[in-house]
């Protein structure tokens, strides 16, 4: 077994605090508005399910699956889809939720495969956003925290499948 050591980067008092703030945003932006939200499987479940209970808009839910990683801490650079949305969202408002966003090309693959079905508009909404890992230029609309370079699990993040279910955000070290 790897030895691992964690640290906390995000209490769950910090993290249920962001996610609040960015609902307000999300409600303001979107008032008078059905928002159809796009969660990234596996690790955007936890945020998203909080995100959506604090949206005071009208919600329909969807989820997508997408692959990089594999098994390992490093993007693989290639994006492969798994499980496609099963609603239609031609001439409606998406919002994207995902968990983590580094090098940017997940994100952008999923944005450009839902562009293609004409939706009203579209915007993405991130966990983390890792910047110093872009590959690509890619901003999300919406972002609860700003990390460095670092492994984080927690709160719907994995290592391996290992800590998703941690209310908290740690940074892990191997060693």
């Amino acid at each position: 077994m790897v030895e691992m050591s964690k640290e906390i980067l995000f209490s769950r008092v910090a993290i249920q605090k962001r996610v609040k703030e960015i609902a307000s945003q999300i409600s303001k932006d979107y008032a008078g508005r059905e928002l159809v939200v796009i969660g990234i499987l596996k690790g955007a479940f936890i945020f998203m399910a909080d995100l959506v209970r604090e949206i005071s808009v009208p919600c329909r839910i969807d989820f997508a699956r997408l692959a990089s990683y594999g098994t390992g801490s490093e993007s693989s650079g290639k994006v492969v889809m798994t499980k496609d949305i099963e609603t239609s969202i031609k001439d409606r408002d998406i919002l994207i939720v995902e968990d983590i966003v580094d090098t940017g090309l997940t994100l952008q693959y999923l944005v450009d495969w839902l562009k293609e079905r004409n939706p009203r508009s579209l915007k993405t909404c991130v966990f983390l956003d890792k910047r110093k890992r872009r590959k690509i230029s890619f901003e999300a609309n919406y972002v609860g925290f700003t990390i460095d370079d670092g492994f984080v699990v927690g709160y719907g993040l994995d290592f391996n499948e290992q800590f998703r279910f941690s209310p908290d955000i740690y940074i892990i070290n191997t060693n």
